[in-house]
């Protein structure tokens, strides 16, 4: 298949800029995968189309405050550091702006010098390993000093930087928050415990490929950026009752899709706990293994995240979905409103 069988019309004016007051005022898209029926509901309605018996996955990754403004002491120059991956230590893979001037060698400093990194090696594309120095506890300074890594769809200032986090979130070391997750509350998450549902949380941090668009035609061509995830011994055991009493496994954002998707590919349909890296990509022709409810934020064209729900529902259901969303206004991406494809 080819990437612009992807693609639709959105107005610009339909990316949500700011989060909701209220994080499950939000709507809902539910889309029948089999069907092809669209309803349109309010997020808090998530409670009735979830059953006793189900589980419900949540990523419970805390995103890194991962954005920090540098100087080069000798010449006074102005350096943009976006952390990525924690290589070791306090060496940490990063993206740096402007790379041209930031070169093996050169010291960078940040917050009058409560924070200081030398690069230690150059990468492609702006990449740079940077080796940190400080005094304290680094994620202590980090949330002092950085600011949250938005996507570049978003020109606002986020004003409440837990606004970008889930309500659960624990884990720190994601590039980007799991986005579908944002319209859950305490209170909500309650509700659907009440029912009868299990709430299960695995990690799978988030990289900065997510926002990276797809640049082969041909999308069998594409290769994924590679994440870390997580699944404990308790979830897998917990994942494996529901599954044997006949209940649904409903993943929250394509992230948990991708975590899930990746451990029953390894270990042939089965759920087992696991760690590592996953670089899976699924399209259209995946045969899906775990997941069989997903709970997703609505994607940008032509994304490897559009491919991964019309995977799940068939791409002319989803992009039908999708031209239904913009006809009726649903807000998109990040701080936009969700779909419910079951």
């Amino acid at each position: 298949m080819r990437t612009s069988d992807f693609d639709f019309y959105l107005p610009e004016e339909l990316i949500a800029q700011t989060p909701l007051l209220d994080r499950s005022s939000s709507r809902l898209l539910a889309l029948d995968s089999k069907t092809g029926e669209i309803t349109d509901k309010h997020f808090t309605d998530m409670v009735e189309e979830l059953q006793e018996g189900d589980a419900l996955v949540l990523n419970n990754t805390r995103v890194l405050p991962a954005r920090l403004h540098g100087v080069k002491p000798d010449t006074g120059g102005h350096i943009e550091v976006l952390l990525l991956n924690n290589i070791q230590g306090d060496e940490w893979e990063t993206l740096v702006k402007p790379g041209k001037r930031v070169k093996v060698g050169t010291v960078i400093s940040f917050g009058d010098g409560r924070l200081t990194a030398e690069v230690t090696q150059s990468l492609e594309h702006g990449g740079r390993i940077l080796n940190f120095k400080y005094d304290g506890v680094f994620l202590e300074i980090l949330e002092s000093l950085g600011e949250m890594p938005l996507p570049p769809y978003i020109k606002e200032t986020l004003d409440d930087q837990e606004r970008y986090q889930t309500v659960y979130a624990k884990e720190v070391g994601s590039a980007a928050a799991p986005t579908a997750g944002l319209h859950f509350t305490a209170d909500l998450l309650k509700e659907v415990s009440n029912k009868g549902v299990k709430i299960v949380y695995l990690t799978l941090h988030v990289g900065l490929g997510t926002f990276r668009p797809v640049s082969v035609d041909d999308i069998a061509s594409h290769e994924m950026h590679s994440e870390f995830y997580q699944l404990t011994n308790e979830a897998a055991q917990t994942l494996n009752q529901v599954r044997s009493n006949g209940g649904k496994i409903v993943a929250v954002g394509t992230t948990s899709v991708r975590t899930l998707e990746t451990i029953g590919t390894k270990f042939d349909g089965k759920i087992k706990a696991d760690s590592g890296w996953t670089k899976i990509f699924i399209s259209p022709g995946y045969s899906f293994k775990v997941v069989q409810g997903i709970i997703t934020n609505f994607h940008l064209p032509k994304s490897t995240l559009v491919m991964l729900v019309s995977a799940f529902a068939g791409r002319e259901n989803v992009l039908s979905a999708y031209e239904h969303a913009v006809k009726e206004k649903y807000r998109f991406f990040s701080f936009g409103d969700a779909m419910f494809i079951k």
